[in-house]
Protein backbone atom coordinates (compact mmCIF):
# COMPACT_ATOMS: atom_id res chain seq x y z
CA UNK A 1 0.00 0.00 0.00
CA UNK A 2 1.27 3.46 -0.81
CA UNK A 3 0.17 4.88 2.53
CA UNK A 4 -0.28 3.31 5.96
CA UNK A 5 -3.57 5.08 6.60
CA UNK A 6 -5.23 2.22 8.43
CA UNK A 7 -2.88 2.32 11.42
CA UNK A 8 -3.35 6.06 11.76
CA UNK A 9 -7.13 5.88 11.40
CA UNK A 10 -7.56 3.16 14.01
CA UNK A 11 -5.61 4.85 16.80
CA UNK A 12 -6.39 8.07 18.61
CA UNK A 13 -3.99 9.91 20.89
CA UNK A 14 -4.41 12.92 23.09
CA UNK A 15 -4.24 16.60 22.58
CA UNK A 16 -1.17 18.76 22.53
CA UNK A 17 -0.31 20.19 25.95
CA UNK A 18 -1.19 23.60 24.53
CA UNK A 19 -4.86 22.58 24.24
CA UNK A 20 -5.27 23.64 20.61
CA UNK A 21 -8.64 22.98 18.88
CA UNK A 22 -7.75 20.23 16.41
CA UNK A 23 -9.52 16.89 16.48
CA UNK A 24 -9.40 13.79 14.30
CA UNK A 25 -12.26 13.30 11.88
CA UNK A 26 -13.83 10.21 13.42
CA UNK A 27 -17.53 10.71 12.67
CA UNK A 28 -17.45 9.40 9.11
CA UNK A 29 -18.02 5.95 7.50
CA UNK A 30 -15.05 3.63 7.10
CA UNK A 31 -12.50 4.95 4.64
CA UNK A 32 -11.19 2.95 1.72
CA UNK A 33 -8.02 2.17 3.67
CA UNK A 34 -9.90 1.10 6.79
CA UNK A 35 -12.03 -1.25 4.73
CA UNK A 36 -8.91 -2.56 3.00
CA UNK A 37 -7.23 -3.17 6.37
CA UNK A 38 -10.18 -5.21 7.64
CA UNK A 39 -10.38 -7.26 4.43
CA UNK A 40 -6.63 -7.93 4.39
CA UNK A 41 -6.58 -8.93 8.06
CA UNK A 42 -9.49 -11.33 7.59
CA UNK A 43 -7.92 -12.80 4.45
CA UNK A 44 -4.58 -13.41 6.16
CA UNK A 45 -6.34 -15.13 9.03
CA UNK A 46 -8.60 -17.20 6.79
CA UNK A 47 -5.63 -18.50 4.77
CA UNK A 48 -3.69 -19.23 7.98
CA UNK A 49 -0.85 -16.93 6.95
CA UNK A 50 -1.12 -15.11 10.26
CA UNK A 51 -3.05 -15.89 13.40
CA UNK A 52 -5.15 -13.28 15.22
CA UNK A 53 -2.63 -13.49 18.07
CA UNK A 54 0.26 -12.68 15.72
CA UNK A 55 -1.63 -9.72 14.30
CA UNK A 56 -2.45 -8.49 17.81
CA UNK A 57 1.21 -8.86 18.82
CA UNK A 58 2.32 -6.73 15.88
CA UNK A 59 -0.26 -4.07 16.78
CA UNK A 60 1.01 -4.10 20.37
CA UNK A 61 4.57 -3.67 19.10
CA UNK A 62 3.51 -0.68 17.03
CA UNK A 63 1.62 0.79 19.96
CA UNK A 64 4.70 0.47 22.16
CA UNK A 65 6.61 2.98 20.06
CA UNK A 66 6.73 6.32 21.78
CA UNK A 67 8.32 9.76 21.50
CA UNK A 68 11.04 8.66 23.94
CA UNK A 69 12.76 6.96 21.00
CA UNK A 70 13.02 10.21 19.10
CA UNK A 71 13.98 12.09 22.26
CA UNK A 72 16.94 9.74 22.71
CA UNK A 73 18.09 10.48 19.16
CA UNK A 74 17.79 14.24 19.70
CA UNK A 75 19.62 14.11 23.04
CA UNK A 76 22.53 12.23 21.51
CA UNK A 77 22.71 14.74 18.65
CA UNK A 78 22.87 17.55 21.19
CA UNK A 79 25.78 15.87 22.97
CA UNK A 80 27.71 14.32 20.08
CA UNK A 81 28.60 16.65 17.14
CA UNK A 82 29.76 13.74 15.00
CA UNK A 83 26.51 11.87 15.52
CA UNK A 84 24.61 15.08 14.76
CA UNK A 85 26.43 15.34 11.43
CA UNK A 86 25.53 11.74 10.61
CA UNK A 87 21.92 12.36 11.62
CA UNK A 88 21.58 15.40 9.36
CA UNK A 89 23.29 13.53 6.51
CA UNK A 90 21.25 10.34 6.81
CA UNK A 91 18.71 10.19 9.62
CA UNK A 92 17.68 6.64 8.70
CA UNK A 93 21.16 5.21 9.22
CA UNK A 94 21.78 7.32 12.32
CA UNK A 95 18.56 6.04 13.91
CA UNK A 96 19.49 2.46 13.10
CA UNK A 97 22.88 3.12 14.66
CA UNK A 98 21.02 3.70 17.93
CA UNK A 99 19.12 0.44 17.54
CA UNK A 100 15.82 1.83 16.24
CA UNK A 101 14.32 -0.23 13.44
CA UNK A 102 12.73 2.24 11.05
CA UNK A 103 12.38 -0.19 8.14
CA UNK A 104 12.86 1.04 4.57
CA UNK A 105 11.58 4.52 5.38
CA UNK A 106 13.69 7.44 4.19
CA UNK A 107 13.98 9.65 7.26
CA UNK A 108 15.22 13.25 7.08
CA UNK A 109 16.29 15.26 10.13
CA UNK A 110 15.63 19.01 10.01
CA UNK A 111 17.69 21.22 12.29
CA UNK A 112 16.08 24.24 13.93
CA UNK A 113 18.51 27.12 14.33
CA UNK A 114 18.41 30.67 15.63
CA UNK A 115 16.99 31.90 12.32
CA UNK A 116 15.23 28.85 10.82
CA UNK A 117 12.29 26.86 12.19
CA UNK A 118 10.96 23.66 10.61
CA UNK A 119 7.47 22.16 10.87
CA UNK A 120 6.24 18.74 9.73
CA UNK A 121 2.89 17.96 8.14
CA UNK A 122 1.33 15.38 5.84
CA UNK A 123 -1.15 17.25 3.67
CA UNK A 124 -2.45 14.09 2.00
CA UNK A 125 -3.17 11.95 5.05
CA UNK A 126 -1.09 11.42 8.19
CA UNK A 127 2.34 10.02 7.28
CA UNK A 128 4.49 10.33 10.37
CA UNK A 129 7.79 8.89 11.73
CA UNK A 130 6.00 6.50 14.08
CA UNK A 131 9.06 4.33 14.60
CA UNK A 132 10.61 7.22 16.54
CA UNK A 133 7.63 9.27 17.69
CA UNK A 134 4.94 6.64 18.24
CA UNK A 135 1.44 7.00 16.88
CA UNK A 136 0.50 10.42 15.51
CA UNK A 137 -1.68 12.62 17.72
CA UNK A 138 -5.24 13.36 16.66
CA UNK A 139 -4.52 16.95 15.74
CA UNK A 140 -1.80 15.89 13.27
CA UNK A 141 -4.40 13.87 11.37
CA UNK A 142 -7.07 16.56 11.36
CA UNK A 143 -8.02 18.37 8.16
CA UNK A 144 -7.68 21.68 9.98
CA UNK A 145 -3.99 21.18 10.75
CA UNK A 146 -3.14 19.59 7.41
CA UNK A 147 -4.66 22.42 5.41
CA UNK A 148 -3.97 25.44 7.57
CA UNK A 149 -0.33 24.88 8.56
CA UNK A 150 0.78 25.29 4.93
CA UNK A 151 -1.36 28.39 4.39
CA UNK A 152 -0.99 30.27 7.65
CA UNK A 153 1.78 28.53 9.61
CA UNK A 154 2.53 31.38 12.00
CA UNK A 155 -1.09 31.61 13.06
CA UNK A 156 -1.27 27.85 13.59
CA UNK A 157 1.94 27.84 15.65
CA UNK A 158 0.57 30.69 17.75
CA UNK A 159 -2.44 28.50 18.54
CA UNK A 160 0.03 25.94 19.86
CA UNK A 161 1.53 28.65 22.05
CA UNK A 162 4.61 29.13 19.87
CA UNK A 163 5.34 32.65 18.61
CA UNK A 164 8.44 33.01 16.47
CA UNK A 165 10.42 36.23 15.92
CA UNK A 166 9.45 38.04 12.71
CA UNK A 167 12.88 37.45 11.20
CA UNK A 168 12.70 33.66 11.59
CA UNK A 169 12.48 31.69 8.35
CA UNK A 170 9.64 29.18 8.64
CA UNK A 171 9.81 26.03 6.53
CA UNK A 172 6.96 23.53 6.18
CA UNK A 173 7.86 19.99 5.12
CA UNK A 174 5.24 17.69 3.60
CA UNK A 175 5.73 14.01 4.46
CA UNK A 176 5.00 11.18 2.04
CA UNK A 177 4.49 7.42 2.27
CA UNK A 178 8.20 6.71 1.84
CA UNK A 179 9.76 9.91 3.17
CA UNK A 180 9.27 11.17 6.73
CA UNK A 181 10.79 13.98 8.76
CA UNK A 182 11.86 14.58 12.33
CA UNK A 183 12.77 18.02 13.65
CA UNK A 184 16.02 18.40 15.58
CA UNK A 185 15.10 21.24 17.95
CA UNK A 186 17.66 23.64 19.33
CA UNK A 187 19.24 22.57 22.61
CA UNK A 188 17.93 24.61 25.55
CA UNK A 189 20.39 26.94 27.23
CA UNK A 190 21.59 26.03 30.70
CA UNK A 191 22.03 22.33 29.97
CA UNK A 192 25.81 22.14 29.78
CA UNK A 193 27.07 19.00 31.50
CA UNK A 194 23.69 17.27 31.41
CA UNK A 195 23.55 13.55 30.68
CA UNK A 196 21.80 12.19 27.60
CA UNK A 197 19.05 10.79 29.82
CA UNK A 198 18.43 14.18 31.44
CA UNK A 199 18.49 15.98 28.10
CA UNK A 200 15.94 13.55 26.67
CA UNK A 201 13.43 14.57 29.35
CA UNK A 202 13.36 18.05 27.82
CA UNK A 203 12.49 16.83 24.33
CA UNK A 204 8.75 16.88 23.63
CA UNK A 205 6.85 15.20 20.84
CA UNK A 206 5.62 18.59 19.62
CA UNK A 207 9.19 19.92 19.44
CA UNK A 208 10.11 17.03 17.12
CA UNK A 209 7.16 17.93 14.88
CA UNK A 210 7.99 21.61 15.01
CA UNK A 211 4.84 22.98 16.63
CA UNK A 212 6.62 23.34 19.97
CA UNK A 213 10.04 23.70 21.54
CA UNK A 214 11.84 21.63 24.19
CA UNK A 215 11.04 22.18 27.83
CA UNK A 216 13.11 24.72 29.68
CA UNK A 217 15.52 23.29 32.29
CA UNK A 218 14.07 23.61 35.77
Amino acid sequence: MPHDHHDDDFHHHGMSPSGHPYRADDDHPLTYWQTMEIAMRELLTEKAILTPAEIAAQIDAMDSREPANGAAVVARAWMDPEFKSRLLANASDASREMGFDIGPMHLIALENTADTHNVIVCTLCSCYPRNLLGLPPDWYKSRSYRSRVVKEPRKVLAEFGLSLPKGTTLRIHDSTADMRYIVLPARPKGTDGWSAEDLATLVTRDSMIGVGVPKSPS
